[in-house]
């Protein structure tokens, strides 16, 4: 593995439906940002049983997407891969089926990354916008931050000097 890969932040869902598309929102204006070598960032879309060959390299990946879980819209959710495991009966994140299912893939292939979810709870999923809802909007900048929060996390377990990330 090349040290010059080793997070991959994946923005996931369909930005045409309202809130369906905070972590595609969201991993561009992180892309936007500066970051240290290792960390790199996509945009995931709705397809994430089919991105398996994406993960190649990677050690960790984190996935900002909607998470439904009946709670107030605009929550925001920090999920470990084993908080998505954990619960088979009950999907948590909107695309997590699919993305469990790349991740088995993707080991099959030769090597997977360890998951972790950075989300937020929908208001609408299932209107034709391209922008979020009012709620969504208003928590992004929450959202964002705790994107970086986790990021950084990431990156300090890596051995990057907190300072730097």
């Amino acid at each position: 593995m090349s040290e010059s890969k080793y997070l991959l932040v994946m923005g996931v869902g369909n930005e045409l439906l309202t809130d369906d598309g905070a972590g595609v929102h969201a991993v561009r204006a992180l892309a936007a940002e500066e970051w240290p070598e290792g960390v790199d960032f996509i945009e995931g879309g709705t397809c994430t049983q089919d991105i398996f060959y994406l993960f190649k390299g990677y050690t960790r990946l984190l996935v900002l997407d909607v998470v439904k879980s009946g709670r107030e819209p605009g929550t925001l959710y920090s999920l470990s891969e084993a908080d998505l495991v954990g619960r088979e009966g009950q999907r948590l994140s909107l695309h997590d089926i699919d993305l469990l299912d790349s991740l088995k893939m993707a080991e099959l292939a030769g090597g997977r990354p360890v998951m972790d979810v950075v989300g937020v709870e929908p208001e609408d999923f299932t209107s034709w916008s391209m922008q979020p809802t009012e709620t969504i909007r208003k928590v992004m900048p929450k959202f964002l931050e705790l994107a970086r929060r986790r990021i950084r996390e990431i990156m300090v377990e890596r051995g990057d000097d907190p300072g730097q990330v």
